[in-house]
């Protein structure tokens, strides 16, 4: 059942509403009531259909899928000495986010090329969304061009939203499209998307982006890469050159003060964590802060050094099943994500368990990704083609 096109139109517009959806929803609200309806509702309405599927998931990314396990079984657990007083909100995360995870399975179906074409479309929503963020913030709010953009909807935080259109870049620029008619429109995307990354100035997200994507040629090894290497340089100089005063002026932004600080944090709780959603405050020179912008160590705060090593384990899973899949159109859009991804994380998104939201663009989202190539993994003759003739 979950291969009919009723069903895969059902998932196809889950993907898009929360790819898009993220900058485009009216409210929070709405964004969330939305993946109810498009992803979580068909995701558990198909899951019975789709159970070869799924025995193929566990046979095929076992490392995988135990690591999932265990971490989402170790951060429930870590609600019984957590001091979030509603457990049952938490364990509803979870849930979440184990759906989330199961919908992409069911969503490639063994096409790759349709996925794909689903993230491109993306990238011009959120493109269509970066417009609509620089007009109203410059345009309509009259802000003074140097003031970091703060963009609509679930991108208005400059480092976040920042992080979720420096992934749509990444995809973008590894899976342009064949049609003549839509590479104009990629064309415009990209340069609207670089526009919105400048003008968020952050130097994380820009740091990021720029190791990424000069990083491209260690997996593909063709002109395109060459490119893409080169044209990252070329703008990097460039907007250090005319925005020096921007770049250097916020020095450090406490961010090795926070580091130290959150050691100490891990050092009062190692092995258990103080417990998932418990809430924190991380002091740096006198100035508090709600977490501790890097991933790693949010998670060893919650979770405690076991959920951390759980945690990277996963990460590292993920990487396995990308780099088997690396001569892929596919799979070297993945390997660029997952470097994004990666280095995102040591700056910001500090956040895993909480409902979806621009951190998942950089967490759940390379993980569900790589959970779709167990199509590669269990039928590789006929899905290589795929993967490789897009």
């Amino acid at each position: 059942m979950y291969a009919r096109r009723w069903a895969q139109t059902w998932l196809a517009i889950g993907f898009l509403w929360f790819l898009m959806a993220i900058a485009l929803a009216p409210s929070n609200k709405i964004y969330q009531q939305g993946l109810v309806l498009f992803l979580w509702l068909p995701t558990l309405a198909l899951l019975w259909s789709a159970r070869s599927v799924l025995a193929d998931l566990w046979q095929t990314q076992r490392s995988l899928c135990l690591s999932v396990v265990l971490l989402l079984l170790w951060s429930a657990l870590s609600l019984s000495w957590a001091t979030e007083e509603d457990a049952t909100r938490e364990i509803k995360r979870l849930l979440y986010i184990a759906f989330f995870l199961l919908f992409f399975p069911l969503l490639a179906n063994a096409d790759y090329a349709r996925l794909i074409k689903l993230m491109q479309w993306a990238g011009v929503g959120l493109a269509i969304a970066a417009v609509i963020s620089i007009v109203q913030f410059y345009g309509v709010q009259a802000r003074p061009w140097l003031h970091r953009l703060a963009g609509i909807g679930e991108i208005s935080h400059p480092i976040l939203g920042a992080y979720v259109i420096g992934a749509a870049i990444v995809w973008m620029l590894h899976w342009p499209p064949q049609q003549r008619w839509f590479q104009g429109l990629w064309v415009v995307s990209l340069l609207v998307l670089g526009a919105f990354m400048v003008l968020c100035q952050s130097r994380g997200a820009a740091l990021g982006l720029l190791i990424t994507l000069v990083a491209t040629p260690l997996w593909r090894r063709d002109r395109w890469s060459y490119l893409i290497a080169g044209g990252a340089i070329a703008v990097a100089i460039a907007g250090f050159v005319f925005m020096y005063a921007q770049i250097t002026g916020r020095g450090t932004s406490y961010r090795p003060e926070i580091f130290q600080s959150s050691l100490q944090i891990i050092s009062e709780h190692p092995w258990t964590g103080i417990g998932l959603g418990s809430f924190y405050k991380v002091t740096a020179l006198g100035r508090p802060f709600d977490h501790t912008h890097n991933m790693f160590t949010h998670i060893a705060i919650e979770l405690g050094i076991p959920g951390m090593l759980l945690w990277l384990a996963v990460w590292l899973c993920v990487l396995r099943e990308i780099w088997r899949v690396r001569t892929t159109v596919f799979g070297r859009g993945l390997m660029g994500l997952w470097l994004f991804s990666t280095l995102a994380m040591q700056f910001d998104a500090a956040s895993l368990a909480d409902t979806p939201r621009a951190e998942w663009f950089i967490s759940w989202l390379p993980v569900g990704l790589a959970m779709a190539l167990v199509w590669v993994h269990a039928r590789r003759p006929g899905c290589d083609k795929i993967a490789g003739s897009i």
